[in-house]
């Protein structure tokens, strides 16, 4: 069960690594090929509209196909996407692939998170854990992509982390052939005793943060890089962009195993509230400050959008049976995921408006304050947590 756990973590790790890469190869990409970083950034839309529109059929083939065979198809698929990549000869090949990067990339979270919370004993520090390396994936893709594409080359960048998950896969396809399919479940088989008012809060909850603390989470990570490009300005260079992004993504990435022990603890609503709130402040702050003092800012930033992320996946794991959770982690993370497809544009829209990133992290703050509005709904804090508990099945 372990060995299982670590490959699903691993996953994790690589696919926000693989989303991530082209942020800041784009740094490269766009003057090689004579494009405004707009127009460059505009080629990842497909892949991020792809990576929203599947979640719901992975889901659903997860809970139809099981999740070992669905995360084989995500280690090669994605690898295979990203090799692609890397060799796309122009623009369009370049998009092509991209959406590929995608469609596989897709895979993972529901089919991922709903495999790690049927294994996992506790289920807030599992969370944690395995958002710890999802932010890892992050912060190294900020951080080796700007280091591989400053030595090898952009097209590097793609094919070496290509080759490696493809690698990986087999190695996943030879464990899971040798383990059983356990089915251990640690949540309720049938409808949970909670109020019906209290499990439609905890959904409108689900779903704002999924839709605006999406947007959030993902505008501050893909338009990071570019914001402290602006900030630092001929101080530094691609790779020193790269690393600084890398270290402020990799600090903040450990958020997650405390607020996911404390979710376990106190419950959701004291952690996503103190989180949201220090987002709202703090994404303010970044759109003002300058210089050095910006990465100083990004990094209690970060620290509070990644420290939110377990939330929503705990209140799917506790109110939420089993038999549906693939599906219920799908339409969780379309709203999430799906997002993103609208943070590419948002992102090259206000660039080419005004010049710079001041106004998508102005445009952040204001969505993370309805995340915020929306914490107070949970239920629980100052009141104790009421723990849902098991119907017994018929």
């Amino acid at each position: 069960m372990r060995g299982t756990i670590l490959f699903i973590n691993v996953a994790h790790f690589l696919d926000h690594y693989f989303l991530l890469i082209y942020p800041t190869a784009i740094l490269a990409i766009h003057p090689a090929w004579g494009m405004s970083y707009a127009e460059a950034l505009a080629l990842g839309t497909p892949a991020f509209v792809a990576f929203g529109l599947a979640t719901p059929l992975a889901g659903w083939m997860g809970d139809r196909y099981g999740e070992a065979p669905m995360m084989i198809a995500f280690f090669v698929g994605i690898g295979l996407a990203a090799v692609a990549t890397g060799m796309a000869p122009g623009p369009v090949s370049l998009a092509v692939a991209l959406t590929a990067v995608g469609l596989f990339g897709a895979i993972y979270h529901p089919v991922g998170t709903a495999y790690l919370v049927r294994m996992a004993e506790k289920t807030g520090a599992a969370l944690g854990v395995n958002g710890v390396y999802g932010n890892m994936g992050v912060a190294a893709a900020a951080g080796l992509t700007g280091v591989i594409t400053a030595w090898l080359g952009w097209r590097a960048a793609f094919i070496i982390p290509g080759l490696f998950t493809l690698a990986l896969g087999l190695g996943f396809a030879l464990h899971a052939k040798s383990t059983p399919a356990a089915r251990a479940d640690n949540g309720p088989k049938a409808a949970l005793d909670v109020p019906r008012s209290a499990q439609l809060r905890v959904l409108v909850v689900i779903a704002a943060a999924a839709l605006f603390g999406g947007l959030a989470f993902h505008g501050a990570t893909i338009g990071l890089p570019k914001l402290f490009e602006e900030r630092l300005g001929d101080s530094a260079s691609i790779t020193e962009v790269g690393l600084f992004a890398a270290v402020v993504f990799a600090l903040a990435a450990f958020t997650q195993i405390p607020a996911g022990r404390a979710i376990d603890r106190i419950g959701a609503k004291p952690v996503m509230v103190v989180m949201t709130g220090l987002q709202a402040v703090l994404f303010l702050a970044i759109s003002v400050v300058d210089g050095a003092l910006a990465v100083l800012v990004a990094l209690p930033l970060m620290l509070a959008v990644f420290g939110e992320v377990p939330v929503t996946s705990w209140l799917v794991s506790r109110y939420v049976g089993p038999e549906w959770r693939g599906r219920a982690y799908s339409l969780q993370f379309l709203l999430a995921i799906g997002v993103s497809a609208i943070v590419v544009p948002l992102i090259a829209l206000l660039h080419a408006q005004t010049g710079s990133q001041t106004a998508l992290f102005v445009a952040l703050a204001a969505s993370i304050c309805i995340v915020f509005a929306a914490a107070w709904l949970l239920p629980g804090w100052p009141r104790p947590v009421p723990r849902p508990q098991a119907v017994p099945a018929e």
